[in-house]
């Protein structure tokens, strides 16, 4: 991404320090991106600290400016909270958070073991609201406006079959960002939230198409085509700026009309068969214990 693909003014978020959560790759590395070209100091954070420490070196290889990395699992209170003393105690207090760490694979209800459960609702539901939360506090208390921002998917007004911990979950976020807007919202801090549509990504894939053939992006979407980051980038960034700020409470989808189209689920793997249930729990597996062995176990 470079200056060209933002539609704003350079310098408009000068003086900002913003936390991406699970910034170091996918969506999250693109905002993180878009935020640092128009002068904000970036923080990331996410379970693995050679993909931080990478994207952190790239950026500012690419741009300048200030990306701090923090290794950080968010499943664990006690990791927020030393996260979230550092980050105060070097630099500042921060001016913005945005909760796009997430988990999700494909999987028949029926075939869903507790752990595999959590391993989903542990990040997306309870890890974003606990970081939310350590960090709401401190505003609060130091009299601070601020602004969340959380990516959560257009699952959350119809649901999705097959991707139901996620499901539930984003829709816990999107509660939350309804919730606290109202209830935080007289002390200046603001919370919004984007229902993004396919926005192709490799974690995306690996664990949302994992045969390589559930996705058709032009014959599903009414714009026949997937989302571009830079469009994904440009709402993040409007949604954190002094542009946005009477915009309150609100869950912005960025989808090509497809949600209203078609759904924007997973409804169509109800055609899967087992063998087609097979192939798919098995290449999620192997991403898996790649993933585990990219952060050391």
């Amino acid at each position: 991404m470079n200056a060209d693909d933002l539609v704003y003014r350079p310098g408009l978020l000068a003086g900002q320090r913003i936390l991406v959560t699970g910034g170091g790759t996918g969506l999250g590395r693109v905002m993180a991106e878009a935020f640092l070209l128009l002068g904000a100091q970036v923080i990331v954070c996410g379970r693995r600290a050679g993909v931080l420490d990478q994207t952190a070196e790239e950026l500012m290889a690419a741009h300048g400016g200030s990306v701090v990395p923090i290794a950080c699992d968010i499943r664990q209170p006690e990791a927020i909270a030393a996260m979230v003393e550092r980050i105060w105690a070097d630099g500042g207090p921060l001016t913005g958070l945005v909760n796009n760490a997430a988990g999700n694979f494909i999987a028949r209800t029926k075939d869903l073991s507790v752990r595999g459960f959590d391993a989903i609702a542990n990040i997306v539901f309870r890890g974003s609201f606990l970081v939310t939360l350590e960090c709401g506090k401190r505003w609060i208390a130091e009299g601070r406006k601020a602004s969340v921002l959380s990516i959560v998917t257009t699952w959350v007004w119809n649901g999705s079959p097959f991707v139901v911990p996620s499901a539930m979950s984003k829709a816990g976020l999107h509660a939350m960002t309804q919730s606290l807007a109202v209830e935080w919202g007289r002390h200046g801090i603001r919370l919004n939230a984007i229902a993004p549509g396919v926005f192709p990504t490799e974690g995306m894939s690996a664990r949302l198409n994992p045969t390589g053939r559930s996705f058709d992006f032009a014959a599903q979407n009414p714009m026949q085509r997937p989302g571009r980051m830079p469009e994904l980038a440009n709402l993040a960034v409007f949604l954190m700026s002094p542009a946005a700020e009477y915009l309150n409470g609100q869950t912005i989808a960025i989808d090509g009309a497809e949600h209203q189209a078609t759904g924007g689920n997973f409804a169509h793997l109800a055609s899967w068969t087992d063998e087609d249930w097979s192939r798919a729990a098995q290449a999620i597996q192997r991403r898996d214990a790649s993933d585990r062995q990219q952060r050391g176990g």
